[in-house]
């Protein structure tokens, strides 16, 4: 899984239907390290069962996942 800030990086796998083994897109701009490393524990925590082969994008406290 690639996880990233990195919302072209997102655009051209969502948009070009590039295969990938799942995608976290983390929209966190105002976080700092130690905040972003607890979302991305929490949200493996939770829902790493239902991210494989996924696209999702966690913003505003919650967790969208494409398939």
């Amino acid at each position: 899984m690639v996880i990233t800030m990195d919302k072209d990086f997102g655009e051209l796998v969502y948009n070009a239907g590039l295969k990938h083994s799942g995608v976290l897109i983390l929209r966190l701009e105002d976080a700092n390290g130690d905040q972003k490393l607890e979302v991305v524990k929490k949200i493996l925590s939770d829902y790493a069962d239902k991210m494989l082969n996924r696209f999702c994008v966690f913003q505003d406290g919650k967790l969208r996942i494409k398939k």
